[in-house]
């Protein structure tokens, strides 16, 4: 009898602290969202404070300020360097508990937080990091990859110029983790399409003379120069082979990752006719236009929203809904990532596609060619649509996957 009463009691205690737990934290509406990228170097323009707004427009559009939520939004600079990134995620959870972390261009940077949000149970809502082993061998619950990765610059740029007769190869490379990501996946798409890779070359982050590799590059005779790099290095690059006269000279140019505001500052001259992918462009349907003026409008150098800035406002809109999905803030990051995976996305920018079990959003990818000057009506009219790449063979097909989440 004694027993009895021992474990009734017991149970009306535990379901008394469940009943607590849950309403705490469903009381519990405050969040805070770290944004982490470049405010001042190569990928400032494609990140930097323009990617700050973005989530700031995103926590206004998800309506839950007017619900009664309070949502921070910090900014930080990690200067390319995965152990500045890291030392400011870890002060920003250990002392401003910072819940969610956005954005971190550099994959070297994306690969080190992710890390560390899954060691401290918080969450990366990846953006700019584009390597696709954040959501295939070094993949975790606490992290997803929404915009784009190498995986899907490959398949989109590398696929379509092997087969238009490209089928000779050398690669420019970034030397660090998102330009070996790129080269290599890269790579395979050539290989498996019937091309060969006759070389290449790797330089060092943030180079200003590309005279010595472009050189290498000129005398390999390959058909194809693709750009594994990014941002101030890919627009320097091909200034510089400009010079060169690699074009002219019958080699073309591949910008492996193009950024619309890296046609901006190249100029349609300079820049027409390099082929790229995507997964977003400002002028794509209705709802990008809408989305893309507003953003235009608050921009401090009036600049269209680049492919990682649309990224970061869509994913920090899903987080959003994710947290009013579960009642509030259970600082959890792995129950707040699941709970994402779980809900449907749809966003005005792009659609509706599900969040794999391997983190990846699954979207369209497009590829698009550079305008001549004389094709553009208007500024940041730039980009003319070559083929639509279907949201199936744009991420990695799950039965190749690395990553431990994925059951087989």
């Amino acid at each position: 009898m004694t027993t009895t009463l021992a474990r009734r009691y017991a149970a009306l205690l535990a379901c008394a602290a469940f009943g607590f737990s849950t309403s705490a934290y469903a009381q519990d509406k405050t969040a805070t969202i770290g944004v982490l990228n470049d405010m001042s170097s190569l990928y400032a323009d494609i990140g930097g404070p323009n990617s700050v707004m973005a989530v700031k427009m995103a926590v206004e559009d998800s309506g839950l300020l007017a619900k009664g939520w309070k949502i921070e939004v910090l900014s930080g600079d990690h200067q390319n360097k995965p152990d500045v990134g890291v030392n400011i995620a870890r002060q920003w959870i250990d002392t401003q508990k910072v819940d969610a972390i956005a954005d971190t261009p550099n994959s070297g940077v994306a690969l080190a937080v992710s890390n560390l949000v899954k060691e401290k149970n918080a969450v990366l809502l990846n953006n700019g990091g584009a390597s696709a082993d954040l959501t295939g061998k070094a993949c975790n619950a606490n992290t997803i990859s929404y915009s784009y990765d190498t995986y899907m610059l490959a398949t989109g740029t590398g696929k379509a110029l092997t087969k238009a007769g490209g089928d000779s190869w050398f690669f420019l490379t970034a030397d660090y983790a998102f330009g070996a990501a790129l080269e290599r996946d890269t790579s395979a798409v050539v290989t498996a399409n019937g091309g060969k890779v006759v070389g290449g070359v790797k330089h060092p982050l943030n180079t200003s003379d590309f005279s010595s590799f472009l050189l290498q590059a000129q005398n390999s005779k390959a058909k194809i120069v693709g750009l594994a790099n990014a941002g101030g290095d890919t627009t320097n690059s091909i200034k510089q082979a400009a010079e060169f006269g690699i074009v002219e000279g019958g080699q073309k140019l591949a910008a492996l990752l193009l950024f619309i505001n890296d046609v901006h500052s190249l100029g349609l001259k300079t820049a027409h006719g390099l082929t790229f992918t995507e997964s977003f462009y400002w002028d794509l349907n209705d709802n990008t236009r809408a989305w893309s003026k507003r953003f235009q409008e608050k921009a401090a150098n009036k600049a269209m929203p680049s492919m990682t800035q649309a990224g970061n406002y869509a994913a920090v809109l899903h987080y959003l809904k994710a947290l009013e999905a579960l009642g509030g803030n259970p600082h959890d990051g792995a129950k707040v990532v699941a709970k994402m995976k779980e809900l449907p996305t749809d966003d005005p920018l792009f659609g509706k596609g599900p969040l794999r079990e391997d983190g990846r959003r699954i979207i369209p990818a497009y590829l698009f060619e550079v305008k001549k000057p004389e094709e553009s009506k208007g500024p940041w009219d730039y980009y003319k649509l070559v083929a639509t790449i279907p949201a199936e063979d744009a991420a990695k097909p799950l039965k190749d996957s690395e990553c431990p989440l994925v059951k087989k």
